[in-house]
């Protein structure tokens, strides 16, 4: 791995250091709109390189899940932890007061354009279409509302099959963004990863000297709230890497 490896800084106060393991946090509130089929709650999607997990702290509900494996409802309650991985198509089903923290990889890139919305296949075919299906705009409760509906007529089309179809309609629609979630995967994920490695490397050499760069960040509950994909959002915000690479690498010289 030819990518130069982040020293820890001795940083102060004032300084708040990423989240373990180049993580993205968001607080969420699971919509509780009814749907077409009569379940209440968010919008399906997908991710194409994030793992993403759930936190339950309050209500109940389930997270409906389609892969090439199949259809599951998975129930939600307090204290569950459930996570999945890319290419898991879900869907968040409120059964009351559902709120959960969400954990998500590669410094919250979920919430950053890693995620593609199950819209009918018409939709996901026409870019122009897509973007204007997913875009909040105006009321942005009605506007999200619609957006959910929608994902949810293509999701329902989905469990019937057509899978591969949409997989490949995704890849399409977000080639673009990929060298940008590069960057976003390199400066955090990679850089905690390869900072960790760093560290193993001065323990076993006897060298504590990371040691003594030990601090506390803290981030405050944002007050404002915003529509997201399955519920209202306190998305918090994501610290950057105090080292991140100075040159981009191609993943050629990665792997």
């Amino acid at each position: 791995m030819d990518v130069p490896p982040p020293v820890p800084p001795r940083l102060g106060p004032s300084v708040v250091t990423p989240l373990p393991g180049g993580v993205g946090i968001s607080g969420l509130t699971v919509y509780d709109w009814e749907a077409a089929d009569g379940l209440c709650g968010g919008t399906p999607h997908m991710h194409l390189v994030c793992s993403e997990a759930y936190v339950v702290t309050g209500g109940a509900g389930s997270v409906q899940t389609l892969t090439t494996s199949g259809f599951a409802d998975t129930p939600l309650h307090p204290g569950d932890v459930v996570w999945f991985t890319p290419g898991t198509i879900h869907r968040l089903v409120n059964g009351g007061g559902l709120r959960l923290v969400v954990l998500m990889q590669n410094s919250g890139l979920p919430e950053a354009g890693d995620a593609v919305f199950t819209f009918p296949a018409p939709v996901l075919a026409d870019p122009h279409a897509y973007r204007r299906a997913a875009a909040l705009t105006g009321d942005h409760s009605a506007a999200a509302r619609r957006r959910r509906d929608l994902a949810i007529e293509g999701f329902l089309a989905l469990r019937e099959g057509g899978l591969r179809e949409f997989h490949i309609a995704a890849h399409r629609l977000k080639t673009e963004l990929l060298d940008a979630w590069w960057v976003r995967w390199r400066d955090g994920a990679l850089a905690a990863a390869v900072t960790t490695g760093r560290q193993l490397e001065r323990l076993k050499a006897g060298d504590l000297s990371h040691l003594s760069h030990g601090t506390v960040s803290r981030l405050e509950r944002p007050e404002r709230r915003l529509f997201g994909m399955c519920g209202r959002l306190h998305t918090y915000p994501v610290p950057p890497h105090p080292h991140p690479h100075p040159h981009p690498h191609s993943p050629k010289e990665l792997f």
